[in-house]
């Protein structure tokens, strides 16, 4: 049995569907910036077609809810900034930050740079394990200085918040 063009361009086009629900499946659950290397890992999409694919989608997504992040060469689904404070108010209460990591990274966040010393100082020893989630998270810079560390936020802590960087006056 021979295939047609048309049919063969047909199973080509429905590929490519199935592919970019793959893709956007990936970039929905995934709540973070992935790389390029990650999607195909995750997909088993061709890189080239992946960066069509990504490209696509970030014009499909373009006046919706919800749209397609490119930074550095990481790609993220995440909620158009005009429509953040929904999240916000539906994460108010189960936030995936129990309050006394909220209140150390408000801290953290209100004096930057600060030393690590003096977090913990005002906060108790179990800031110190709220300081190793928030490096580990990336929402946090830890530079060591003699027996402790200063404390900054990241750009990541911007982005992942939807807050704008305040310089410092």
């Amino acid at each position: 049995m021979e295939l047609s063009r048309e049919s063969a361009s047909e199973l080509d086009d429905e590929r490519e569907k199935e592919q970019t629900k793959k893709v956007e499946a990936a970039l929905f659950v995934a709540g973070r910036f992935l790389s390029i290397q990650e999607l195909v890992a995750l997909t088993d999409v061709n890189p080239i077609l992946l960066k069509k694919i990504l490209e696509d989608l970030q014009e499909s997504y373009s006046d919706k809810g919800i749209e397609v992040v490119h930074k550095d060469q990481l790609w993220k689904m995440d909620v158009s900034p005009e429509y953040t404070w929904i999240v916000n108010k539906l994460a108010t209460g189960s936030s995936e930050f129990s309050k006394a990591e909220q209140e150390t990274l408000a801290l953290i966040a209100y004096k930057q740079p600060i030393k690590q010393s003096v977090v913990i100082k005002i906060r108790g020893n179990k800031a110190y394990d709220h300081i190793h989630k928030f490096v580990q998270m990336g929402l946090i810079l830890k530079k060591k200085v003699g027996h402790t560390a200063d404390l900054s936020l990241s750009d990541s802590f911007h982005d992942y918040f939807h807050v704008p960087e305040v310089e410092n006056i």
